[in-house]
């Protein structure tokens, strides 16, 4: 698929990033990726996959990755002192890269789409449900949490793996990236494909490398804090799936998720780690597919 841009998204005027799967007229599904990772982190296979199934796929980056805009002038970002509770390094929230989202979704001409996000994606995704309500039609939180410190935290494994100076050349790219999927991968038929992982880090390499970008997302993301209170008054109709064996985010994070969404499904995954295997994408598809009908089918 193409590359294409949109310029001006946003109340920030951002450039925006994005590939398109499927016939445009078909339903929309809007797929947002999590933390460092950009929006080839969505498989190619896995979006023709639900673009086969009859909808409109669009992936994109998120602001500071990839080919979207990246922040200049910004304080560096400390994301051991936002652990700590210390947010003056954080450029901008959630509910800005939201924002981010929804003007995407103007660019396009599109009122509305179903909104699928992994990890950090999933919690962009529920701000997005949150602050931009009539732009959601249906929301599938996968491996996200509520930002609540006493849920879904990562294991001391994957934090010791992931957190470190950052890496500069393309082979420390890859090395760290590995490093940390090693440590949160799923078993059995979920285990991790590190060819494939190591192709992914390569290729987000050669697009655009940027660790600074990767540190404010992170940042972004403990500043916007504990959401469980807005999602209690959510009525958008939701699907929250995580993995059993997940360590970057505990499989805690997605049961406070659905708890706190009224009338949320909860579908646990065995074996699935904090990794988009897969042999997870048919299980995936054949879900949002079934969301996406029944939502459509209340619409008509």
């Amino acid at each position: 698929m193409a590359v294409e841009l949109a310029e001006d998204v946003g109340p920030d005027h951002l450039r925006v990033a994005y590939e398109r799967f499927g016939p445009p007229d078909a339903p929309p599904v809007l797929l947002v990726m999590g933390v460092a990772a950009q929006m080839i982190g969505w498989p190619d296979p896995l979006c023709e996959a639900l673009a086969a199934r009859g909808l409109h796929v669009i992936r994109f980056d998120n602001r500071d990755v990839g080919l979207s805009s990246h922040i200049t002038g910004a304080p560096a970002p400390d994301i051991f002192a936002a652990a700590r509770g210390d947010l003056s390094s954080a450029s901008y929230t959630l509910s800005h890269m939201a924002a981010d989202t929804a003007g995407l979704l103007d660019a396009l001409g599109l009122d509305s789409a179903h909104v699928v996000g992994a990890s950090m994606g999933g919690a962009i995704a529920q701000v997005l449900a949150i602050e931009h309500p009539d732009r959601v039609r249906s929301l599938t939180s996968l491996m996200a949490t509520t930002g609540a410190p006493d849920v879904g935290q990562p294991s001391p494994a994957t934090i010791a793996a992931f957190f470190g100076p950052p890496p500069i050349t393309r082979d420390d790219v890859v090395a760290r990236g590995l490093a940390v999927m090693r440590t949160c991968a799923g078993t059995g038929p979920y285990t991790l494909d590190e060819s494939a992982a190591a192709d992914r880090f390569a290729r987000q390499y050669d697009r655009a490398h940027d660790p600074d970008g990767a540190g404010r997302q992170g940042v972004a993301t403990l500043a916007t804090g504990d959401r469980t209170a807005r999602l209690q008054a959510l009525t958008v109709p939701t699907l929250v799936i995580h993995g059993t064996v997940d360590q970057m985010v505990h499989p805690s994070g997605g049961r406070a998720t659905a708890t706190a969404i009224p009338g949320a499904e909860l579908v646990l995954v065995d074996g699935l780690g904090h990794d988009l295997a897969a042999a997870f994408w048919p299980d995936l598809v054949d879900r949002v597919t079934a969301l996406v009908a029944r939502v459509e089918g209340e619409r008509a």
